[in-house]
């Protein structure tokens, strides 16, 4: 009889042990290999299908993974939307009628709760719909760390604060970074992520009309779709990459030095400051480029909430469950 309730209580705590470990413990690529096998092949197949629909896709969800892991870690947080006395972060200044591919995401998450319900957080599921985006657009892949779960909880005022600007300068910047355990070469090698990409007037108005380190011709050719005096053409897009906005490649690095960086916080990476030796580095050498741009990405999708933070496998990624 003791024999059966020492079996019982090791059971109680084996359970117990796994339980505490599949909630908090280090993240993986194989995380779900015996969980959900074939989780890769369903998010590639459905980024395939939104790509072929609409190629800048592969950009939004990338901007809209990193807008989720500098927020309270990479929890899916981003994804919830304001419901009843509930305030997400899609509202955020650098978040509202600007992030999107919520939809992808939602139907990536209907096609892979089919094959394991319950199992594949939202928040993995947009770090490897972004990993995807770059790596059909002609980028590189890589080992994604998975693992991670949903937030219950999401904050406005985060989003609004740690979220780097597009008027930053480079001290500014590097601090953003910094504040999220990435160095300044993280910085660099990660704004490279604008060489697929588009951005709105107001993002860049001031850039173009009153910037001091922007390449005349350069400048003019932007002015023509944004208007000098708000709110006229806010909404107006341009290619963060002037020359290859839906192909990922090195580009970008070699518009900074040609001075034609479409962001203020793009061009102070190369304006007589601590960057400017990396980014002739990346404009001659994409190799190099694409292994620190690996490197940082992984660094940044493995941010998690604080110790200690209520988490879930959300049903609906736009919903704490019930």
């Amino acid at each position: 009889m003791a024999l059966s309730s020492s079996c019982r209580t090791w059971h109680c705590l084996l359970a117990l042990f796994l339980l505490s470990s599949a909630a908090y413990g280090q993240l993986s690529p194989s995380f779900y290999a015996k969980s959900c096998p074939t989780l890769e092949l369903i998010v590639r197949a459905t980024m395939i299908k939104a790509l072929l629909a609409e190629r800048r896709m592969g950009a939004s969800l990338l901007r809209l993974h990193f807008h989720d892991c500098f927020v309270q870690g990479c929890d899916g947080s981003i994804l919830l939307d304001d419901v009843g006395s509930f305030v997400g972060e899609k509202t955020a200044f650098p978040n509202v009628n600007s992030v999107r591919g919520y939809e992808v995401i939602d139907e990536i998450k209907r096609n892979v709760e089919q094959v394991c319900p319950g199992v594949v957080s939202c928040a993995d599921i947009t770090a490897l719909a972004a990993r995807d985006g770059v790596f059909l657009l002609g980028g590189p892949s890589w080992a994604v760390p998975l693992g991670h779960r949903d937030s219950t909880t999401a904050s406005l005022t985060q989003a609004n604060s740690d979220l780097p600007g597009p008027s930053l300068n480079l001290d500014q910047l590097i601090a953003a970074f910094a504040k999220k355990q990435l160095s300044p070469r993280d910085l660099t090698a990660l704004s490279g992520t604008h060489t697929i990409g588009f951005s709105q007037c107001l993002n860049f108005r001031d850039h173009i009309y009153n910037g001091t380190n922007i390449d005349p011709a350069f400048a003019a050719l932007r002015k023509g779709a944004c208007p000098a005096l708000a709110p006229n053409g806010d909404t107006n897009l341009a290619p963060l990459d002037v020359q290859t906005p839906l192909f990922f490649d090195n580009a970008y690095y070699r518009n900074l030095v040609a001075k034609r960086g479409l962001l203020n916080s793009d061009q102070v990476l190369f304006n007589g400051g601590s960057q400017d030796a990396l980014v002739r580095q990346y404009a001659a050498n994409p190799a190099l480029f694409a292994s620190d741009l690996v490197t940082a990405m992984i660094k940044m999708a493995s941010l998690t909430p604080p110790s200690g933070t209520p988490t879930q496998i959300r049903r609906n990624c736009r919903v704490v469950n019930s």
